[in-house]
């Protein structure tokens, strides 16, 4: 059974500037790095959006290898730069290696990996748009009674210690 090709992300706050975004059964901690206030504790957003474009190339790579039968491992190497006015990713550069790939398949190859679903998708960008909606009582977290970083609710209002 396949999986659904439209989905349902969730980003649950752990406290500062600690999320973690639930994507189907998997879970992965968002932070900001220590020196700009966060904890640490796992990968910017912007890291997750530049590791998500590498992800994809090397996907899309790896498939193109297997179709053909030529020897697997790809690797990626995403860099990139921040630029300001606007806050934005304003570069990514990927290297791809692909071991046994014959020097005549390059171009080939090079073409599928412009057309993965991820760099069309920054090619042909989504509608985004946004709803802003009231937080349901019992999990809200007041900013007068909890300071910055503080435990946050749990389920059902518990006050334990969160992640």
């Amino acid at each position: 059974m396949s999986e659904p090709r439209d989905g349902v992300i969730r980003v649950a706050w752990h406290g500062a500037d600690r999320f973690d975004v639930r994507i189907r059964r998997h879970v992965v901690r968002a932070d900001q790095p220590a020196d700009v206030g966060g904890s640490d504790t796992g990968p910017t957003p912007a890291e997750l959006f530049v590791g998500s474009v590498a992800a994809g190339v090397a996907c899309c790579a790896e498939r193109y290898l297997r179709q053909r039968q030529l020897p697997a491992g790809v690797g990626v190497t995403a860099r990139y730069g921040l630029g300001v006015c606007p806050g934005r990713i304003d570069r990514i550069e990927l290297s791809v290696d692909a071991p046994g790939l014959p020097a005549g398949l390059r171009a080939s190859l090079l073409s599928v990996l412009e057309h993965c679903a991820v760099c069309t998708t920054l090619r042909v960008p989504p509608r985004v748009t946004f709803e802003v909606r009231q937080t349901v009582p019992e999990t809200a977290v007041p900013a007068a009674h909890r300071p910055y970083g503080g435990p946050r609710p749990g389920p059902a209002g518990s006050s334990g210690p969160q992640g």
